[in-house]
């Protein structure tokens, strides 16, 4: 193996073929990597609906994009990208997945060294480790170890450090500063600006409607703030239906800001209220108070890596689940999510707003 403190390693492919919020918690771990090996040229391959967070970052400095799920990755399609990683002559990959397409893609890349995880997301074994040249094996409990650290972990059980980083999100460009300004220019003119983020990627991460509404009645009667919903494109509908029970003026901003737009809206905000979601990580880095409510997932895990951040959970004895919302025992009200009451949510509102006056 190279020696690492000769840092030989000088062109470096890493994959994460994962949603967002996993995407910017890789991050972290591309940090610890370019501290290992700080001439290196590091290249990421990523989804196309990650690319905005991994463009322009200050720890990556080029993207492949690999749409690895489209109906034309055909046979022709998966060679096309071998040639082009094969082009790069890089000299080590690490994969932040256990993916069969991206380990699959490497191998016949050619690329000399090959790192992997034998756990990430779960303990199932997997055959993909075969086309890794070296397994790092991740021995803290995945479920009690926040995500980030399992990420960093691969890195440091090859480079031997044993350091900590945080995740590093895409530069906030003028563009984007432009655009979050624009957005808030259309909001009353109030002492302070509250951002929301009412939908998960599933039901039993969707915090109920009617709790969002009395949070947002607790919150205008104590401080004079405008409010605005963010999310993607997708969310406007869901995110009308939440406004329209409201008793206040509430803004709708989904799909209306790319994912580093959506960084520089949040980072003028004074208070950030979000389900778990990749939203949720993006904001962290902005360092936004921000109160997150999670449901069948837990903060052990997916706590946002920020100073200013509160989480709440009722830790109830199925979490974290893998059920559908149909599934769950105590559906058509899943505790996970109904036992966060508007009122916890609240009282850690007041605690951050009091301290950031």
């Amino acid at each position: 193996m190279t020696n690492v403190k000769n840092g030989e390693y000088r062109n470096i492919l890493v994959n994460a073929l994962v949603n967002l919020g996993d995407v910017v918690l890789t991050t972290s771990a591309i940090a610890l990597l370019k501290q290992a090996y700080p001439n290196a040229r590091i290249t990421m391959l990523a989804r196309p609906v990650v690319r905005q967070a991994v463009e322009n970052n200050p720890v990556i400095d080029e993207v492949i994009i690999f749409d690895y799920k489209a109906k034309q990755n055909s046979f022709h399609k998966m060679m096309d990208m071998v040639k082009t990683i094969k082009s790069h002559h890089f000299d080590l990959s690490i994969s932040f997945d256990r993916k069969l397409r991206p380990a699959l893609l490497c191998w016949l890349a050619g690329i000399p060294v090959r790192i992997g995880p034998d756990r990430v997301f779960d303990d199932k074994p997997s055959r993909v480790t075969w086309l890794y040249t070296k397994t790092i094996h991740i021995k803290h409990n995945l479920e009690t170890t926040l995500q980030a650290e399992t990420y960093q972990e691969i890195v440091r059980g090859f480079t031997g450090q044993t350091g900590h980083e945080r995740p590093v999100f895409a530069r906030i460009m003028p563009e984007n500063e432009k655009k979050a300004d624009a957005l808030m220019a259309t909001l009353p003119l109030t002492e302070k600006r509250i951002a929301l983020c009412v939908k998960g990627t599933f039901p039993l991460k969707t915090w109920p409607k009617e709790y969002f509404v009395k949070v947002v009645d607790g919150l205008s009667k104590e401080y004079n703030a405008s409010f605005f919903i963010v999310g993607a494109p997708g969310d406007r509908a869901y995110a009308d239906e939440v406004i329209a029970d409201m008793h206040v003026p509430v803004a709708n901003f989904c799909g209306q800001t790319n994912l580093v737009d959506l960084a520089a809206v949040i980072k003028k905000s004074d208070l950030f209220v979000t389900v778990d979601t990749g939203a949720t990580h993006i904001a962290a880095t902005t360092g936004v108070p921000m109160v997150t409510m999670y449901g069948c997932t837990s903060p052990k895990r997916w706590h946002p890596i920020n100073e200013n951040a509160r989480v709440l959970t009722t830790d109830e004895p199925c979490c974290p689940c893998k059920c559908r919302a149909d599934e769950c025992p105590s559906n058509p009200k899943p505790n996970c999510l109904w036992h966060v009451t508007p009122d916890m949510v609240l009282m850690n509102c007041y605690t951050l707003l009091t301290r950031s006056c």
